[in-house]
């Protein structure tokens, strides 16, 4: 029985979540006090997920109990929990682009409302926490950053008393991260406790009082983040040391692989990007990183750089061959390989197995033999070495791709990807959502890929990713690439400048 306590605003005790052949919480026991942010970390697969959707009365704990203040807390589903005084804000933004900033914070409310008095209630919100934001804005014209307001003041006037907040700034420019955690600290000051999950262990670091780390579903401990460094906290999360992977080998490059070149590319939807002044080139053993926030213009880049949207005007060479009418298969059977952002429905299908995700993206038929037959036992060593390298956790080759966690799913399309050993590799996020020991390893098989010899265009909206692993890097702001530059010689608060929307020579 948990007893209350005038030091905690929320308490859970003995809390523990099964699902089918996966024991997903145990016995997790952990204290958030009042006015505390509290950093909750783990590696994919901890539990992390089902411990705040638990929390959120998205799931139900087989048992356990929680506290809130002096109360039993038992939220059925969320509009339970909101009324309660517990607010979430997800990773993925549940916005709707067509419609104004206010109306989408009035279908957010739980309740009829005034709309005038939403109105004064967000302008007073806005003015206390910094959260500038232009009520009759459409969502589709806002910046990632922008778009996160509009998701915390929605929280926000609910008036929680713990606010979750889960991979805030995963698409956010360091100087739109640090407006939020000034946020972050003026919520904390007025009473709220914040509950913060991330993978970027700086950043706890810099914000967090106390940090709970779960490891396979368990409570390891309770730490002081301001008293380690960010790869003793990380060493902890994962259970073993961590390694800073090293740029691919200069001297390596020998050759121009794959160039790209696009004056105009007009957008084919009302709130795409336009992209425009597209120049560049990757040649043999170099890792290209292209960089932004998140809605300038890399989901439309990606789709003329894997052929999904074939367009005229639009230049692209791959040993020196016009690649630019080819479709995404017939660059696939040129040695091209694609990680999209998008892990189910675009990267991966999510009813099929892992088996059967691998086989459809069986670029040279090496799964097939010669009267199309499938090569079951291939196949299935292929897939199950992809798991065992790339730490996939999951039941088996034969589970389907939807019953895998984000990150897991994120580890299985990368490396299927990388195991394929592809000339050129063009991927999209490719650590995003893994935890640091799944990042170290991606990342380490993208340099090791490239020191053999391939190429490699890297979309990361992580800055330290693309600075560690990257030999030159390129920024996109409202659909254009600044030109690219060698890694040693960026700097940080001029990439900052330039990711903002300054030009290059602005933001020197």
């Amino acid at each position: 029985m948990i007893t209350a306590s005038d030091k905690f605003l929320f308490q859970c005790k003995a809390i523990s979540k099964s699902f089918p052949g996966v024991k997903a919480n145990e016995d997790i026991s952990l204290s958030v006090e009042k006015s505390q942010i509290h950093a909750l970390l783990g590696e994919n697969g901890a539990g992390k997920s089902t411990l705040v959707k638990i929390f959120y009365g998205l799931l139900q704990p087989d048992k356990g109990e929680m506290l809130l203040e002096d109360f039993q807390y038992q939220p059925k589903n969320p509009k339970n929990a909101r009324s309660s005084g517990i607010g979430m804000v997800f990773q993925h933004f549940s916005l709707f682009e067509p419609l104004t900033v206010l109306e989408n914070v009035l279908l957010g409310l739980d309740l009829q409302v005034n709309k005038t008095e939403v109105e004064q209630n967000v302008s007073k919100l806005s003015e206390v926490y910094g959260l500038e934001i232009k009520l009759s804005s459409f969502i589709g014209d806002l910046s990632a950053g922008e778009r996160q307001r509009v998701e915390i003041i929605r929280a926000l006037l609910q008036e929680p008393k713990l606010l979750i907040m889960d991979e805030p700034t995963s698409v956010l420019t360091p100087f739109e991260a640090e407006n939020l955690f000034s946020t972050l600290r003026k919520l904390s000051d007025n009473g709220t406790s914040i509950l913060y999950i991330s993978h970027k262990l700086q950043e706890i670091a810099e914000l967090c009082d106390t940090a709970t780390v779960l490891r396979k579903g368990e409570v390891i401990g309770e730490y002081d983040p301001k008293l380690m460094s960010p790869k003793e906290l990380g060493e902890i999360m994962v259970g073993q040391p961590l390694t800073t992977p090293n740029r691919p080998e200069t001297e390596k490059r020998k050759e121009k692989l794959f160039s790209f070149s696009a004056e105009k590319v007009e957008s084919e939807t009302q709130f795409g990007v336009t992209l425009k002044n597209i120049d560049f080139e990757v040649s043999t053993s170099e890792i290209l990183g292209i960089g932004g926030v998140a809605g300038n213009g890399q989901d439309e880049l990606m789709q003329l750089l894997i052929g999904e949207r074939i367009q005229n005007g639009v230049f692209i060479h791959f040993k020196n061959n016009d690649i630019s009418q080819l479709n995404p298969r017939k660059r696939r059977g040129l040695g091209i390989a694609f990680g999209p952002e998008e892990r189910l429905g675009h990267a991966a299908v999510s009813q099929l197995s892992l088996l059967e995700n691998s086989l459809v993206t069986d670029p040279k038929n090496k799964f097939t033999d010669y009267s199309g037959f499938i090569k079951f036992e291939t196949l299935h060593d292929y897939t199950k070495g992809v798991i065992e390298k790339f730490n996939v956790k999951t039941t088996g080759v034969k589970a389907v791709a939807g019953s895998l966690s984000g990150g897991n799913l994120q580890k299985f399309v990368v490396g299927r990807e990388i195991e394929q050993r592809p000339i050129l590799f063009i991927v999209n996020q490719p650590t995003w959502g893994v935890d640091a020991l799944s990042a170290t390893n991606i990342r380490e098989s993208l340099v090791a890929l490239a020191n053999k010899g391939a190429g490699i265009i890297l979309i990361s909206q992580d800055l330290d990713e693309l600075l560690e692993i990257s030999n030159k890097v390129a920024f996109l702001s409202e659909g254009t690439l600044s030109k690219p530059i060698d890694t040693e010689e960026a700097v940080i608060s001029e990439i900052g400048a330039i990711m903002g929307g300054l030009t290059e020579k602005e933001a020197i």
